[in-house]
């Protein structure tokens, strides 16, 4: 089959030439190369319009710097490492950690916008909608350059995963496969994010129930063999599965709804009444429910052997103990019996999907969970928003993902002292994730939150947050916020001085630790050194940049002390002071 494109390429190729013949000055023979160059570029793979963003031009004539919050700086031990939270817009974070980790990070989980066309992608201070015509473009654009940061940052052995739905997956998957290389994708990882409920199910005519998301995980080297853990789902018990099962409600009102349920048709009164009463048990829409179950004899399709029978239990003498002990429960769902999930998995009604005088069972709203330790592979269904298992209230939509999600992202990765970033950080869940794996497990994974500020997201929620958890999870925290420095400015002071009062920062960032003026201290000057030799105890850490040179004397002196020496890197700010002159 013959590529058309190429052959149109070449019939322009042909036609360039012809105008280089005529067309021989300076200005055009640049303008035909330009547009040669653009002729003859590979074509295959993710193309777009290329935007730039504010905070882009921000850089043209600002250096990005942090300057620690104090007030917000949570101290547990002294004596173990730093997480950190970084406020300001993520690429500039990243641009700075592109000099304190470049090649350090072991794991990137990120929850980016989906660019669903609802409005949840801001892209230059404007949500981005459906009518924009230009939306995909500029989510490209905004993507690309941060994953190209990602890379760079991400060790040797190092892995990312993104989470994304069916908006964007299809180009995100090219995207990633330009930036890390088609042959260091590993999965596209499954996750059921809700239930097919009834109100679900009444949509099926214009599309199937969209039930799941997907997790693009990538490994930066090709080189790189994983080990990783297996995923398992863990065996849950009947009490696990059944302790929620009468919360919300009273004994006379399951009376109320089981008598409800019974009736082969019901009044407008009766199912407001039944529907208040499920509400409370945050169980799906009553009305919903029962034209889905009832039957061709126009009953409602609840076994007696099953679901009347267990609500009457219920209602009168053995509450959830004694439906975990009913062996003949036990035997229907073990023949196919329906799990009927709520929302938010506080409570569900059960009843028998088979008929007992049918050997074949009917077709299931639902399916009940399987009782097995299983290796899931890529498709992860046993984490929930909703159904039996979810966590509160969580929402994919609004990019909350369950703590479990992230957590056997972290498990799977087989280092308990792994650097975990997440520069889409939101409502925190990765560092909360991070802490709680390493209560559990032992180990000794740090994290590094990157989140703007807006509507005080990062104050009040994602600080806020690993903050509340400190009592459970106690950790070192430090906070960050971006600030800038003027490359070029009308005062006296250089810009090398200026950037030394953000070297602090700088330095405690790439080492994840405090540099408290004791233990650990910070050398700019010769007066500096001289008094932290005359001050510091033993087994100290200095940090020192190159320009201070050590003769034998402090040299002897910072041995016997037993002092460790740190050198402060020259490249954390040397291609600005190079753009402006100062190297």
């Amino acid at each position: 089959m013959s590529n058309l494109s190429q052959t149109r390429r070449a019939e322009m190729l042909e036609y360039l030439n012809h105008l280089k013949e005529i067309h021989t000055d300076d200005e055009s023979r640049i303008a035909l190369g330009k547009i040669e160059t653009a002729l003859t570029e590979k074509k295959y793979g993710l193309v777009w319009e290329e935007h730039e963003e504010e905070v882009d031009k921000k850089l043209v004539h600002n250096i990005p710097v942090f300057r620690e919050i104090e007030d917000k700086k949570i101290v547990v031990d002294e004596n173990t490492d730093f997480n950190f939270l970084l406020e300001g817009d993520n690429l500039h974070s990243l641009k700075l950690l592109e000099k304190t980790h470049k090649g350090k990070i072991d794991v990137i989980y990120i929850d980016p916008p989906y660019n669903t066309g609802n409005k949840d992608f801001i892209y230059d201070d404007n949500y981005i909608g459906s009518d924009d015509g230009y939306r995909h473009s500029k989510w490209l654009s905004f993507m690309a350059e941060r994953l190209k940061i990602a890379k760079e940052l991400l060790s040797d052995e190092g892995v990312i995963f993104i989470s994304i739905d069916d908006n964007e997956v299809a180009q995100l998957k090219l995207l990633c496969d330009s930036i890390f290389g088609e042959q260091n994708f590993v999965n596209n990882i499954s996750v059921k994010m809700s239930e097919a409920t009834s109100v679900k199910m009444t949509h099926v005519n214009k599309r199937l129930p969209k039930l799941k998301e997907h997790i693009l995980f990538y490994k930066k080297n090709s080189d790189c063999i994983l080990n990783l853990n297996e995923v398992k789902i863990p065996k849950k018990t009947w009490d696990d599965e059944y302790k929620l099962l009468v919360k919300g409600v009273t004994k006379e009102e399951l009376k109320i709804l089981k008598e409800i349920m019974e009736k082969n048709s019901v009044t407008d009164e009766e199912i407001i009444k039944a529907d208040e009463i499920c509400q409370k048990m945050n169980f799906i829409n009553v009305n919903n429910l029962m034209n889905d179950l009832k039957n061709e004899s126009n009953k409602l399709n609840f076994l007696h052997e099953n679901s009347f029978r267990i609500l009457r239990d219920v209602a009168t003498s053995g509450g959830a103990k004694k439906i975990a002990d009913d062996k003949r429960l036990k035997k229907g769902i073990n023949k196919g019996a329906l799990l009927i999930r709520t929302p938010k998995d506080k409570i569900y009604l059960m009843r028998g999907d088979y008929n007992m005088n049918v050997k074949q069972p009917r077709s299931k709203l639902l399916f009940a969970d399987q009782y097995l330790d299983v290796n899931v592979g890529d498709f992860w269904h046993d984490i929930k928003t909703t159904g039996l298992g979810a966590e509160g209230t969580v929402d994919f939509l609004n990019g909350k993902k369950p703590l479990s999600l992230i957590q056997r992202i972290l498990k799977m990765v087989n280092n308990n002292d792994a650097y975990i970033l997440d520069f889409f950080a939101g409502s925190g869940t990765t560092g909360h994730a991070v802490i709680q794996l390493n209560k559990e497990d032992g180990g000794n994974r740090k994290y590094i939150l990157c989140t703007n500020n807006e509507n005080n997201i990062c104050e009040k929620i994602t600080y806020q947050r690993m903050k509340n958890i400190q009592e459970e999870l106690p950790h070192n925290l430090k906070y960050y916020k971006t600030e800038f420095i003027p490359k070029l400015s009308e005062d006296e002071e250089i810009l090398s001085s200026k950037l030394l009062d953000y070297i602090k920062e700088m330095v405690e960032l790439e080492n994840m630790c405090e540099i408290d003026g004791n233990s650990r201290r910070i050398i700019l000057s010769d007066e500096d050194l001289k008094l932290a030799l005359s001050e510091m105890e033993e087994s100290g850490v200095l940090y020192i940049p190159s320009f201070i040179l050590l003769n034998n004397e402090i040299k002897d002196s910072i041995e016997e002390r037993k002092l460790e020496v740190v050198t402060i890197p020259d490249y954390y700010f040397t291609e600005e002071l190079r753009e402006v002159n100062e190297l």
